[in-house]
């Protein structure tokens, strides 16, 4: 039997009751809200002029011991709904955010991306905060706090939420194996997210792993925190790990990432890696997942890798771009992870020294120190990464 897809659609206060009783809720990855009160006026407007709304996409989910409605897209829209329901909408000075500390990756060009705009509103919240303060609407009023929330009238009334409605699209999968469905669902996100625009490529990427519970340390360790460069962001586990995947099987960067030059395509080439891991059975361009992470454990290594990264004072560092720190880490990552290769601490200055002359040679390369992002610039840090490793691999 296929997997099956109901179309309906349901009023305005038939999807609040939902939300509230929480009959249907985020996934456990969360967007930050992004709309500003202008776009849920521009949304009330809409539904009240009859304009056509994009319906919303729920998703069947089946755990062992109960079952859930995961919101897979549409979270802006009904939290805006919630929102002029209540009357009110979260104080940006409470909330905002900043891009910048929002957690990122480490751009590849070390420079702000240019479709990011600074007076772009994000708010660390989610519709979670407000159901959490009650079951119905006058004991969520009843909680609110002007510090947290400011009121506003969005001038709807019972008639409104009664009588407009708001479409839908329920996906239930054929499978009832919890890993089934997380194959099944990594489909539908990824093609979710190839027609949206997500707000970061972490949410992107998250949205593909998130089901999968033994992978989520995986793909977002705790130790790249540590590993950050100077003009913000965090060290991208997928980035080296896929591409040193490619390494693997390949035996050189001839052919790595061919096909995926922009950075746009890169992505792809990341969310390509995370997909041939939680929803198919391999793929041709990576070695095999379970040949480097057998049974999928990969928690003593990550240990063993992040003892390596401690003992080689790797902390003490000012990364000051992306070619340092891919200096530093793709020879590391490759040898104690892929390889199974102990690091020689006791020549761990001689180490360190090569490093820093590669990363002022590269740096001293004007074409390669504008764009590190370029492939020929990324395989050439790769290559000499791996072979000043190897000297000290024992």
């Amino acid at each position: 039997m296929d997997n099956r897809v109901y179309y309906g659609q349901y009023s305005l206060r038939h999807w609040i009751e939902l939300i509230i009783k929480e009959n249907i809720t985020l996934p456990a990855y969360q967007r930050h809200f992004v709309w500003k009160e202008e776009d849920v006026k521009k949304l009330i407007t809409a539904l009240k002029s009859k304009q056509f709304v994009p319906p919303i996409t729920i998703g069947y989910f089946k755990e062992v011991d109960r079952s859930k409605n995961l919101i897979l897209d549409g979270q802006q829209r009904l939290t805006s709904i919630l929102l002029a329901y209540i009357g009110c909408f979260p104080n940006e000075k409470k909330y905002k955010i900043k891009r910048e500390n929002i957690e990122r990756f480490a751009d590849e060009n070390d420079i702000e991306s240019e479709t990011e705009s600074e007076e772009e509103i994000i708010l660390d919240w989610t519709l979670k905060a407000l159901i959490a303060k009650g079951k119905n609407k006058n004991d969520i009023l009843e909680q609110l706090n002007e510090l947290e929330y400011k009121k506003i009238d969005f001038n709807i009334n019972e008639r409104f939420l009664n009588e407009t409605f708001l479409g839908f699209s329920y996906i239930i999968p054929n499978v009832k194996d919890e890993k089934q469905q997380q194959k099944f669902y990594t489909t539908v996100f990824r093609n979710i997210n190839n027609e949206g625009k997500p707000l970061v490529s972490e949410e992107s990427r998250a949205s593909l792993y998130f089901l999968d519970k033994d992978l989520v340390g995986y793909f977002n360790p705790e130790f790249c925190k540590k590993l950050t460069v100077k003009t913000g962001g965090k060290a991208d586990f997928v980035r080296y790990i896929s591409l040193l995947s490619q390494y693997k099987k390949d035996g050189n960067t001839n052919h790595l990432a061919k096909g995926f030059a922009s950075k746009a395509k890169m992505e792809s080439y990341y969310e390509k890696y995370i997909f041939s891991i939680t929803g198919e059975n391999g793929t041709e361009i990576f070695v095999d997942f379970l040949s480097i992470f057998p049974n999928k454990e990969f928690k003593e290594k990550f240990l063993l890798l992040e003892k390596t990264i401690d003992k080689l004072d790797f902390p003490e560092y000012q990364f000051t771009t992306i070619i340092e720190l891919d200096v530093f880490l793709f020879g590391v990552i490759y040898f104690v992870l892929i390889e199974n290769t102990q690091i020689d601490f006791n020549k761990k200055v001689g180490l360190k020294k090569e490093f820093e002359d590669a990363c002022e040679v590269f740096k001293n390369d004007k074409a390669h120190s504008k764009a590190p992002s370029a492939l020929k610039y990324l395989k050439e840090r790769i290559d000499v990464s791996i072979e000043i490793v190897r000297k000290y691999a024992s």
